[in-house]
């Protein structure tokens, strides 16, 4: 097979954890096939991958139906795994979902019913239980533990990634964009290539990558914003993540304690509407006609969407105010204080598939391909915890499009 790099069999566009995952998987469905990755940034880790919670989720959340439910259980073993193997920190802290009122309670015996029959280890703990776990959690009557949730460093995850998938054969070239496709030639930054196959995995950019191969035709990105508080109290302050129950209408969990590798707390995110697709700080990486689609798809939840986007919107907003996020956050433990968390970490920006026809957003893994190339257009959260399993049933898909 070719293995040239202005010829290679597998062509990956983004270098982020499920771009790294697929060409990993790649190279052990089509041995001997040559594979690069190509990243518009000069390093890795600059988007979604490098700026997300860090946590490794169990899987309880998402109907027995969804890939999510699926591919998180068992992404949660995987990424566990390949942390203790690589010897990457991690801790093993697990979660407390906790019941503000009694309005929770069915809400949290919901996500108990979708732990087992996802079987994702889950406890039923009494709020006595779960102060013997959490002595500073707050609970209704009730919370649920989740054992297998933890925390890792997720740009020390993507560079043992890479790592492997070089030794593995995976070529890497950096600092090249794609830029359209013409006369069945592949346009980068650099120059012109033909690649065997084309797998985009551009996540903020992958709906507009899929519509110059036909695909997305019904789907758009809809940017959300996140940010985190990073606390001044000493490490172990926290013993484990606490959670609220969520609206399971929308793919939010709402604001909650992570406590991360290294044992400190941060409270977040924020899920605020961005205005462009990566509008980080600022007007950084302005695009007037990404900012006017953005605005316009936006608008079109606020009229249509199928759960309350304008009060998800205001909501989301009022989070940047400092002392409202960590009131926010003290409904969930006791003895939080605002001059404790006074430090906003490097905000991340989540690649939300909206369906154009309904309005609504996708909560599922959303795949398009063909013989030529194959488009994730929605790695939607927690891609990261799932990038390992979910890259290979992406590869299984890939081996059956190409017969």
């Amino acid at each position: 097979m070719a293995v040239l790099m202005n010829t290679p069999d597998f062509l990956i566009i983004g270098g982020g954890i499920i771009g790294v995952s697929i060409a990993r998987q790649l190279r052990v469905k089509f041995p001997g096939a040559g594979v690069v990755v190509m990243e518009k940034e000069r390093a890795l880790g600059l988007h979604s991958s490098g700026r997300n919670s860090g946590v490794i989720h169990a899987g309880f959340y998402y109907t027995a139906d969804s890939l999510k439910a699926r591919f998180t259980r068992e992404g949660n073993v995987a990424l566990t795994r390949f942390c203790e193997e690589q010897k990457l920190p991690i801790n093993r802290c697990g979660k407390l979902v906790v019941a503000r009122s009694a309005a929770d309670l069915p809400q949290l015996d919901e996500l108990l019913r979708r732990a087992r029959v996802n079987g994702v280890p889950m406890e039923a703990l009494s709020a006595d239980e779960a102060r013997k776990i959490e002595p500073r959690v707050k609970t209704f009557e009730r919370a649920l533990f989740s054992p297998t949730t933890s925390t890792a460093d997720p740009l020390r995850v993507l560079e043992a990634l890479r790592s492997e998938a070089e030794r593995e054969g995976v070529r890497f070239v950096l600092g090249e964009a794609f830029k359209g496709v013409r006369a069945g030639r592949f346009e980068t930054s650099a120059g012109s290539i033909a690649p065997g196959y084309i797998v985009n995995a551009a996540g903020l950019h992958a709906d507009s990558i899929a519509r110059q191969f036909g695909f997305s035709e019904h789907y758009r990105i809809v940017p959300f914003k996140g940010l985190y508080l990073y606390g001044d109290e000493p490490s172990g302050a926290f013993r484990t993540n606490i959670y609220p129950v969520p609206d399971l209408r929308n793919p939010f969990l709402g604001v909650h304690f992570t406590v991360t590798v290294d044992g400190h707390a941060k409270i977040g995110p924020t899920a605020i509407p961005a205005f462009w697709r990566e509008q980080y700080s600022g007007f950084d990486n302005f695009d007037p006609v990404d900012c006017a689609e953005t605005l316009a798809r936006e608008l079109g939840l606020l009229l249509f969407a199928g759960f309350d986007f304008r009060r998800l919107a205001v909501e989301e907003l009022l989070k940047y105010n400092r002392p409202h996020l960590v009131k926010l956050a003290g409904e969930l433990a006791t003895g939080v204080r605002t001059e404790e968390y006074a430090r906003w970490g490097r905000p991340g920006i989540r690649a939300q598939l909206m369906d154009v026809r309904s309005r609504k957003l996708e909560m599922d893994f959303v795949l398009e391909g063909d013989a030529r190339s194959f488009h994730v257009l929605n790695a939607v959260s927690p891609g990261w915890t799932c990038s390992i399993p979910f890259a290979g049933h992406v590869c299984d898909r890939i081996a059956t499009l190409l017969g």
